[in-house]
């Protein structure tokens, strides 16, 4: 498809009560211009032009990468918005979509569907239209006798008879690039704004002799705009559950799709179970017959087939085949799970590699660490890796067994088959199948508990 598309990111919001511009607002881990900037990408439109103005500093990062960027210095309505837009594409001849940055739910085949309605018919314009029970605040289509679309009428600047319709303006339209921005220079600001609408645009096409056409939405949600943190509330339950819907169609099981998030990037494979509380954020995979959850929130993370992940926070980490991990357990970045190793009940992992069917049960730390296959660490093990200025690393061979409470003051190495004895303080390497142990040697003075008691009951 050869088309180009302006996606309005320049509205302030406040009524959000934030100082975060309002198509920065996230949800599902995503700002609200970038669903949109994607779902024209997804429509397969190529150039993207991205109006920003208000707060432009926290904007531009989130698009600047894959779109053009356009300043609106003066905020003065959708048609200033558009017609900054003129000069970059001055060369341009072909259909242009007009997107609104805060409307997170639109779909890429709705905005393929405006090109091709407007391309086959060789429409001025095309606007996308809903019909709404309580249409208040929104612009309405008003249509000639022969039920063709004459003009938008603002709700600010609509009669009575014009307020009771219920066709109404999405905010959404795909244009003959040269049709709108001539129509653009007619376009004038006598209204109860003072603003310059770019629903005027219609109008003037319409009076030009170009046919303007309407093409409504077959799901109004997809047009809801975000204006406040209860829209924002309302768009991410519609996404949460449109994108639930299309996992379940493909063959994931959720025992309660209210009670699982996934993010519009994550990938999921067949006969995998996503228990209440679930999470999945960024670009997280899951393979086959993995059960994640119940309480899990994984971001940016790799997880193989046929794993367990109960209760679990990981972010940028990975989970080979078979691994478990929790209840209650913490991946931080770079921890990774070989196929069948396990992080157990609250158990800290952070830059570290478990091998293959190495296991880490209970309370312990493992950090900046590389342990073999085979290996055991016993409950409440702690890798020191940090002296307060360097972070410093610990290496554990093949089929070493660390007993409980061990403390490893890196750097330190200890070799394939070693044993440490529970509670020791390891600071020195220790060999290949050597045992280790520093623990101190105990002391017993018979009859000392009775004796204190007994002063305790004299006192």
């Amino acid at each position: 498809m050869e088309a180009a598309a302006v996606v309005l990111a320049a509205g302030a919001g406040t009524r959000m009560k934030s100082k975060t511009p309002k198509v920065a607002h996230e949800i599902l881990g995503k700002p609200l211009v970038r669903w949109v900037v994607d779902a024209a990408r997804e429509a397969g439109i190529e150039r993207v032009m991205s109006v920003v103005g208000h707060a432009r500093e926290q904007v531009i990062p989130l698009v600047e990468a894959d779109t053009d960027v356009v300043v609106q210095e003066e905020q003065n309505g959708t048609a200033g918005a558009v017609a900054v837009c003129a000069d970059a594409l001055a060369d341009y001849d072909g259909s242009l979509v007009v997107l609104s940055g805060d409307c997170p739910l639109i779909a890429s085949e709705t905005i393929a569907e405006l090109v091709r309605v407007r391309e086959r018919a060789g429409a001025a314009a095309v606007v996308l239209t809903m019909e709404l029970n309580d249409p208040f605040g929104y612009g309405r289509i008003v249509r000639d006798a022969d039920g063709a679309v004459a003009r938008i009428v603002e709700q600010k600047d609509a009669t009575p008879e014009e307020e009771a319709i219920r066709e109404c303006n999405s905010g959404f339209y795909c244009f003959d690039a040269r049709a709108l921005f001539s129509a653009l220079r007619q376009v004038g600001n006598d209204n109860a704004q003072g603003e310059f609408y770019l629903t005027d645009v219609l109008e003037i096409c319409r009076n030009a002799g170009r046919p303007v056409l309407a093409l409504p939405c077959g799901d109004p949600a997809e047009c809801l705009g975000v204006n406040s943190r209860i829209q924002l509330a309302e768009a991410t339950k519609h996404l949460q559950r449109r994108i639930n819907l299309a996992h379940m169609a493909a063959g994931v099981t959720m025992t309660d799709p209210d009670q699982v998030w996934i993010g519009p990037d994550v990938r999921i494979e067949r006969d995998v179970e996503l228990l209440p509380q679930t999470f999945l954020l960024g670009s997280t995979t899951v393979g086959e017959d993995s059960v994640i959850g119940p309480n899990s929130r994984l971001t940016d993370t790799v997880v193989g087939r046929s794993c367990i992940v109960d209760e679990t926070v990981a972010v940028e980490a990975r989970i080979d085949d078979g691994a478990t991990c929790g209840p209650r357990a913490y991946l931080r970045p770079a921890a990774h799970l070989c196929e069948g190793a396990k992080a157990g009940t609250h158990v800290e992992i952070k830059k570290s590699t478990i091998g293959r069917g190495s296991k880490v049960p209970h309370l312990s730390y493992i950090g900046d660490a590389t342990i073999g296959e085979g290996v055991n660490i016993g409950a409440g093990s702690i890798t020191c890796n940090y002296d307060g200025r360097k972070k410093h690393a610990t290496t554990i061979g093949d089929g070493a067994f660390i007993g409980s409470d061990t403390m490893m003051v890196a750097p330190v190495d200890i070799g394939a088959g070693a044993i440490v004895g529970a509670g020791s303080c390891i600071t020195k390497d220790v060999a290949a199948d050597a045992l280790a142990l520093t623990r101190p040697e105990q002391h017993e003075i018979p009859g000392w508990a009775a004796k204190k008691r007994a002063r305790q009951i004299e006192g």
